[in-house]
């Protein structure tokens, strides 16, 4: 750039001398000749450029935002649960595999030959909104007005999702999905399934009927035979405090991943 700069000046310096020249000499002809020279060393000037290489300024919509994002990671890290790790009790049962940037932690344990894994995913909130398909039918002789007052008042309470497998070597495995609840491990579904040579699994052709519909007793056999595993409340009551503080810090990990994407 200095190098341009300097050539420019020295042509232009010249053309001085060399109009001076003509004028001298009375050359109409050399004159109209150094036309083109003094038009050629003239100063160039200014064209709009299509394109600029100058760093965009940001957006003030992304300044407001990142502001935002900024108020939020604040509020995250006062939090206390965010670096709180909770104390695995004693004795329990399974091995926790927690991956930092994941929505659910594995839980592995080996009981009598058998091979059982535990899915947990993150809590959610239940409102109570729901209808109660278990009372239906009772209190029918209640005065209407108490079963006013009585409706929407449940309390608010976490619920976590849990899916169990269990298998014995290369036979059929045993598939559970849970909602484990404060004191209470709810069965919503059961399947069998065969594993194949690359374990992939392939449904049985009948599954069975919907775990609902199976007899009292045997439902309640299946409750007693996951307990024996280590799907109990115990287990559970401690995993909804420990994944209510995975939460909140996979959810302050994002909103700097986000903070991150916005400051480049």
């Amino acid at each position: 750039m200095a190098l341009f700069a300097a050539a420019r000046r020295a042509a232009a310096s010249s053309v001085p001398v060399l109009l001076r020249a003509s004028a001298s000499s009375g050359s109409h002809r050399s004159a109209v000749l150094l036309r083109p020279l003094a038009a050629a060393v003239a100063p160039p000037k200014p064209r709009a450029m299509p394109f600029s290489s100058a760093p965009a300024t940001r957006p003030s919509s992304d300044a407001e935002l990142l502001s935002v994002i900024d108020s939020e990671i604040k509020y995250a890290e006062d939090c206390d649960d965010h670096d709180r790790v909770e104390e695995i009790p004693e004795n329990f049962p399974f091995k926790i595999s927690d991956e930092k940037g994941t929505n659910a932690v594995t839980l592995k344990r080996t009981y009598q030959g058998e091979q059982i894994e535990v899915v947990v995913h993150m809590p959610s909130l239940v409102t109570g909104d729901e209808p109660d398909h278990d009372r239906d039918g009772e209190d029918e002789d209640t005065a209407g007005d108490d079963n006013d007052e009585d409706e929407g008042q449940k309390p608010e309470q976490s619920s976590i999702p849990l899916t169990v497998t269990i298998s014995k070597g290369d036979g059929p495995v045993l598939e559970f999905t849970c909602t484990a609840y404060p004191d209470e491990v709810i069965i919503d579904s059961m399947s069998v399934t065969q594993q194949s040579g690359d374990d992939e699994r392939d449904m049985i052709a009948y599954e069975g009927p919907d775990f609902n519909d199976l007899d009292e007793n045997l439902q309640r056999e299946f409750h007693r035979y996951l307990d024996l595993r280590g799907i109990s409340p115990r287990t559970t009551n401690f995993l909804h405090l420990y994944m209510i503080n995975k939460d909140s810090r996979e959810y302050l990990l994002w909103l700097r991943k986000l903070k991150d994407f916005f400051k480049q």
